[in-house]
């Protein structure tokens, strides 16, 4: 598409204010989206000319940068040969390539892959996975057990995994199934495990590990529950727990795969292998939607002798052949390994950028594990107040809650996130006294 007039730019935003929903937002809207006419790299171009380091990497996804040349030209050429077929009863060489890489990069004896349409769908089949599972394996068991704090995604069965109580999903709570929640883990990715809490799971294994089909996890991590980090003993801890009492345990990676948090999958930071990992956001590169829910043989098994005798899920866009091939082009990025370098390049960079915001009122904390850097106010904060400070350093963030924080691309440079840090503490100096 070409330019758009800006005379046409003010008809277009006048009716996305009126008619278009966003994420997480009113209708109308109270205050206007910014307009992005291109993206290359670490930058959003916008209409009018300006531009902003993208320090949500488009919602933790683009971290190889916007329009990285391998991933287009992946889908270039895939466009011009096939861009869809369904995969039901039919199958394409691009999905079979990426299950094998993903089989083959997965920890551990993970190799049975279910490709979905995106992160919450992954959560989804994982929940199925579960409960046929025991089927199965003759027993019926439905409930699962979650965290406090966590997030696990919009649709019905993965909200039901959300924390019930602060989480953004409460207010359906007494629409969703009831499962088992346990605390959130203490703070502190390097802390030693806290027995008191580890005697609060382990009681609440003692009197519903009979019932529980599954136990669902953001390893060291959570991320849109509060960008939490604990200690991966913690995780260890629940490994434990699961096989004491034979429940499967689920690794929601979708947020933190792909080398976020330091490794390439976090829940290697315990030296656990989950028997389900979700993954999704970067598999792409942030290109198209894609996700994956990746087995074991023994779950895959059981599911087989399950009553239907097949996992019972099929999205009309399951395998996508566009988001397949971004997907393999993006996964041979990863595979290069330049994360291994940059990750931790930038959470020193973090670390020193976002130190100035410990000294300002009204912040909690200021943390950074990988490539993710926290500002935690005490308060709410006014969201477009802090965007709005944020934006006139040249840096897009999208605060939360409490939480000013940046998740961004990993080919960032040193200045660009010495710019991103000094934009957050811009951001909190704008909302400290609000």
């Amino acid at each position: 598409m070409g330019a758009v007039p800006e005379a046409d730019w003010n008809r277009l935003l006048a009716f996305d204010r009126e008619h278009v929903w966003h994420p997480y937002a009113p209708l109308p809207a109270p205050y206007p989206p910014r307009p992005v006419v291109s993206a290359e790299g670490t930058r959003l171009r916008l209409a009018g000319g300006g531009e902003l380091i993208d320090a949500m990497a488009s919602w933790w996804s683009v971290i190889h940068g916007h329009r990285h040349p391998a991933i287009v030209a992946a889908l270039r050429e895939q466009a011009e040969t096939m861009p869809h077929a369904m995969f039901g009863g039919l199958t394409h060489e691009p999905a079979i390539r990426l299950c094998e890489r993903l089989a083959a990069i997965a920890p551990g004896d993970l190799d049975r892959v279910f490709l979905a349409d995106s992160g919450s769908v992954s959560v989804e089949v994982a929940l199925k996975l579960c409960v046929q599972y025991w089927n199965g394996n003759g027993e019926e068991r439905t409930r699962m057990l979650a965290l406090r704090g966590g997030y696990h995604g919009d649709t019905a069965g993965a909200m039901a995994l959300c924390d019930p109580e602060q989480g953004m999903h409460r207010m359906y709570a007494d629409a969703l199934p009831r499962h088992v929640f346990a605390p959130r883990p203490p703070a502190g990715f390097g802390a030693p495990l806290d027995r008191d809490w580890a005697a609060a799971v382990e009681g609440l294994f003692e009197r519903h590990g009979g019932e529980l089909a599954g136990a669902f996890v953001e390893p060291v991590a959570q991320g849109a529950g509060g960008m939490w980090f604990y200690s991966p003993e913690c995780l260890r801890f629940l490994r434990e727990q699961c096989d004491r009492h034979g429940v499967l345990l689920v690794a929601d990676e979708i947020a933190v795969n792909f080398g976020r948090t330091g490794a390439l999958f976090a829940c290697e930071h315990a030296g656990v292998v989950p028997d389900v990992i979700c993954v999704g956001k970067s598999l792409t590169g942030g290109a198209i939607t894609l996700a994956a829910a990746i087995a074991s043989e023994r779950v895959a098994a059981a599911v087989g002798r399950s009553e239907p005798g097949a996992l019972m899920h099929g999205p009309t866009f399951m395998a996508n052949p566009l988001a397949c091939a971004a997907a393999l082009a993006s996964t041979e990025l990863i595979l290069a390994g330049g994360w291994r370098e940059d990750v931790p390049r930038i959470e020193a960079a973090l670390r020193a950028a976002l130190a100035p915001a410990r000294e300002l009122p009204g912040v909690a904390d200021v943390r950074a594990l990988g490539a993710i850097g926290v500002i935690e106010m005490e308060e709410e904060v006014d969201v477009p107040a802090a965007a709005d400070a944020a934006a006139a350093e040249g840096v897009w963030l999208r605060p939360f809650s409490r939480l000013i924080y940046t998740m961004p691309p990993y080919v960032c440079t040193d200045e660009e996130i010495a710019t991103i840090g000094r934009a957050m503490v811009r951001a909190a100096e704008a909302v400290s006294d609000w």
